[in-house]
């Protein structure tokens, strides 16, 4: 996707959060946001208590998690939208307890929780009031603790939003910042004594008056959601105490949000700066300081120069995502496109087909327009390539965009566990569900042999049972027609991987192989795939039939 259109779709992310601005301002900004006269310039201000400000230590950094549990799939889960476990509507912590053996049956090795943290919107979640409180329409910090080991318990990792680029206006540290320019705390946020010109971020201008002091915020989403300084240590000191918090916890990882905005140079220099890599090295060796633990970043422009390892060690493959969904429709530009980019990219990029972001695009389902033959394709892409596979809640059922609803809020709706909303809720769900809730759902699909359910069980079993799939390199890829072929190696495991896009079916001709060998099948998506194995000739090749539109695994022996 285009970058600029990809930055202006972004803020849709945030735009529901311009509501809770009240409490500090008028949300145009301006001089109209002043409710009073500024204090004198000596004035200290406000010295409000911040629960979450103050030194955390490392502690308890032992890992309970198999060795390698964050290289299986992730599942993306909005707490709210996956089960009521007390009948209020919203989904709870408690209700995703409940559905953790679903999760670990369905083959998934960790899960991202989307912001459970106390947040002002108390739904969107990502203008956090205190990091190091839960959310209390999720429930308590008792029941996350009980997440946690109910999740290790069954071999499952658990991760969490973490917002390190800004939070709440109505974050105690903000109000403090706010409250005058001579205030202790005013350099935790990016402020100028005057409103400087020529900026424009995703279509607006992101500086804002401060109702009660003289001076000017910087916030590049929204009003509400002040950016902090960054440049300054002692921002980077408050997250790094609070993400050791929860990592003393047992927390797994963390995803980061929104890295590629976290240090502002000028009205041309607003987006993946170069300190930004800095900031996140920094905090990836907090992580590292613990055992086993995962991280992942947010940075739609520029993916992968944030999963190097001098700066996140991990991103999310937004270069990769579209082209994974065009080659499920057989365009040959982007087979070709899938068939290179783990070529050249770095084996911790983190694979996506969609998310809760309206930049990322529709539901998968929705993106597809149903078309489930299609869709098994893409799943089978991602779930078999290199890298971190995310599926979004939902996804593994073929949810669609929300009934009647636009923006995020289409792409976070509660999850169809049933045909009517009883299955997320005993009340009323706090957002309509997909419009295909009656027909595409769990109960529909669990066990039955060609549903999407059993697919993605399938592929993750493979990918579980199979070292190679998970954690191994990415060996002579090629592509024949419409037929993607790759190999993954893991010390002396080898395994073959065929994918036909094509409406028609074919036979591929794979060469490069040890003459004698035998290609013995492991898992095809086709009823139709030949079961049995496919001998190597004297000359390294093998002619391997493959059904339309159909994917194969195979073992490499000999």
């Amino acid at each position: 996707m285009p970058q600029a259109p990809m930055q202006y779709c972004r803020l849709s992310r945030l735009l529901c959060l311009s509501a809770v601005s009240a409490s500090l301002l008028a949300c145009g900004g301006g001089s109209g946001g002043l409710t009073s006269a500024p204090p004198p310039a000596n004035d200290p201000g406000t010295n409000v208590a911040v629960p979450d400000l103050g030194t955390v230590a490392v502690a308890n950094t032992v890992s309970t998690l198999p060795a390698g549990w964050m290289n299986g799939a992730f599942m993306e889960i909005y707490v709210r939208g996956y089960k009521d476990s007390n009948g209020d509507g919203k989904g709870d912590l408690q209700g995703l307890i409940s559905k953790l053996d679903y999760l670990k049956d369905l083959g998934v090795t960790g899960i991202w929780l989307m912001p459970v943290t106390d947040s002002a919107d108390k739904d969107h979640g990502y203008n956090v009031k205190n990091y190091r409180a839960i959310e209390t329409d999720y429930g308590s910090m008792a029941d996350f603790d009980q997440l946690l080991v109910q999740a290790h318990a069954r071999g499952i990792g658990v991760i969490m939003d973490y917002v390190i680029n800004h939070s709440s206006n109505e974050h105690p540290l903000f109000k403090n910042a706010a409250s005058s320019a001579a205030n202790a705390q005013r350099d935790f946020y990016v402020w100028q004594a005057s409103k400087p010109s020529g900026w424009s971020i995703y279509g607006k201008d992101p500086w804002y008056a401060s109702p009660y002091a003289n001076g000017y915020y910087f916030a590049g989403f929204v009003a509400g959601v002040p950016d902090f300084n960054l440049k300054n240590t002692q921002v980077e000191t408050f997250h790094h105490d609070n993400l050791r918090f929860w990592l003393n916890k047992g927390l797994d990882g963390l995803r980061f949000d929104a890295v590629g905005n976290l240090v502002e140079n000028g009205p041309s220099a607003w987006e993946s700066q170069p300190e930004n890599h800095g900031v996140m090295l920094r905090a990836q060796q907090v992580v590292q300081a613990y055992s086993q633990r995962y991280m992942v970043c947010e940075a739609p422009a520029a993916s992968q120069a944030f999963a190097a390892p001098t700066s996140c060690g991990s991103a999310f493959a937004f270069d990769l995502k579209d082209a994974l969904v065009n080659a499920a429709r057989g365009n040959a530009a982007s087979i070709q496109a899938v068939s290179r980019y783990f070529s050249t990219a770095p084996p911790t990029m983190a694979t996506l087909l969609a998310n809760h972001d309206t930049f990322a695009g529709d539901r998968l389902w929705t993106q597809l327009g149903g078309n489930v033959a299609q869709y098994k394709l893409a799943a089978a892409s991602y779930l078999l390539m290199p890298g971190t596979p995310f599926i979004y809640y939902g996804e593994e059922v073929g949810m669609a965009n929300g009934q009647g609803l636009t923006g995020d809020w289409a792409l976070r709706t509660p999850i169809s566990w049933t045909a009517n909303p009883s299955g997320f809720s005993t009340g009323t769900p706090y957002r309509n569900g997909a419009t295909n809730a009656t027909t595409e759902n769990v109960q529909a699909q669990a066990g039955v042999p060609d549903s999407l359910h059993s697919h993605y069980k399938a592929l993750l079993a493979v990918r579980n049972s199979l070292p190679s799939i998970a954690r191994g390199s990415y060996v002579a890829p090629f592509v024949s027609g419409q037929v993607l072929g790759y190999q993954r190696h893991w010390g002396s495991e080898k395994t073959l991987v065929l994918i036909n896009y094509g409406s028609s079916a074919t036979s591929v001709n794979v060469t490069g192989l040890a003459a004698g060998a035998s290609l013995v099948p492991r898992w095809a998506s086709s009823a139709n795939a030949s079961g049995a194995s496919i001998p190597v000739d004297s000359g390294g090749s093998a002619s391997v039939p493959l059904p339309a539109q159909s994917a194969a695994v195979y073992q490499i022996q000999g």
